[in-house]
């Protein structure tokens, strides 16, 4: 399909830069056959019936934000790197800029001390030993637990680039951008989509007779790249790493056998989940990588209902709600948004979108 087909046009007043706090006061834009309905997320539960499974996404954020410097005949050029996915216990791929200011087999300090021997346990560091165009693949000084620790300590939190672009990062968002699920480590983008709920919100879904699963998809800072071809056809989809346990699986399969429907919390849920589903839908086990792509004509085998927040124009989420709900249904639903004043992205508003 032709990617101009996703594209809108959104005011820069409508992206938001604060989460809503309480967090479940956010808005909540109810996209259905029957058409659309103005609510809030603390009204979610009223969506919800006995037997459904929320599915969300237990990624932790990581301070993957590293600013740095790179040394070359005495003179320092500043080196800024997003890490993505890691590749091992020393290795991560980064996004660079400037990456042109970088050569492969350079190193970039990231922090601490490096003058002498007794004081490299406070440094960090990293050699570029692979290139693919703006994305390095760096081998740091440090591995393992003690490469985390440093990370934490020298990192900043990866805002997306249109919050970024507008504003530093600071202490609030070292809460504001972790969903309440959070636990494995390793995500660099929140699944945002779970930054509305609250202990108080998760309660109420309870009374409402829903249960809540936790999968993982490490988020990685891919999510923000924009799509270049001019045909879906023609996207290369990055890869995130996802897994989904035996039991988690078994679980889901018995509350939809039930007759319960399975609601994922953002597009990251429902990508592990859509990607560990067999032909006949149901989930299996999963761990490992997933680049799944899906498009307008996907026929989704596992997810019954998807909250997700409001996305870019000509993205791959876009695109995603868009095979979910239909296109003409999510354009209007975008229209009507922007019109109505939702806060859009990251720390924006949701929507829910109903099947028949």
């Amino acid at each position: 399909m032709r990617v101009d087909l996703f594209d809108f046009e959104l005011p820069e007043e409508r992206i938001a830069l604060r989460p809503s706090d309480p967090r479940e006061a956010a808005r909540l834009l109810v996209v259905a056959p029957q058409g659309l309905r103005d609510a809030l997320v603390g009204d979610l539960p009223d969506f919800l019936r006995s037997g459904d499974v929320l599915v969300v996404n237990d990624a932790r954020v990581i301070p993957a934000q590293l600013f740095g410097w790179r040394e070359r005949g005495g003179m320092r050029a500043r080196i800024d790197a997003t890490l993505h996915k890691r590749e091992g216990d020393s290795h991560w791929r980064a996004f660079v800029r400037p990456a042109k200011k970088l050569k492969v087999g350079e190193t970039v300090f990231f922090g601490g001390p490096r003058e002498s021997a007794a004081c490299q346990m406070g440094a960090l560091w990293a050699k570029a030993v692979e290139k693919n165009d703006g994305e390095f693949l760096f081998a740091f000084n440090l591995s393992g637990a003690a490469l985390d620790e440093a990370i934490d300590i020298h990192g900043h939190m990866p805002l997306p680039p249109y919050i970024a672009a507008r504003r530093s990062d600071d202490a609030r968002d070292i809460r504001d951008y972790q969903t309440l699920f959070a636990e494995k480590s390793g995500a660099v983008a929140a699944p945002t989509a779970g930054l509305h709920f609250t202990e108080k919100l998760v309660a109420a879904a309870w009374l409402a007779g829903a249960s809540i699963e936790k999968v993982t998809l490490l988020v990685g800072a891919g999510t923000f790249l924009p799509v270049k071809a001019d045909d879906t056809a023609d996207h290369v989809m990055h890869s995130e790493w996802g897994e989904i346990d035996a039991a988690t699986a078994a679980r889901i399969n018995v509350a939809r056998a039930a007759g319960g429907r399975i609601v994922a919390v953002g597009t990251t849920s429902l990508r592990i989940l859509e990607s560990a589903a067999d032909a006949d839908g149901r989930i299996r086990p999963f761990a490992g990588d997933t680049a799944i792509f899906i498009t307008p004509g996907y026929r989704f085998r596992t997810v019954d209902v998807l909250m997700t927040n409001f996305h870019l124009p000509r993205s791959t989420l876009f695109m995603l709600v868009c095979a979910f709900s239909g296109m003409e249904s999510m354009k209007a639903a975008y229209a009507h948004a922007i019109e109505k004043r939702y806060r859009f992205y990251s720390y924006g508003d949701a929507c829910l979108l109903l099947r028949e």
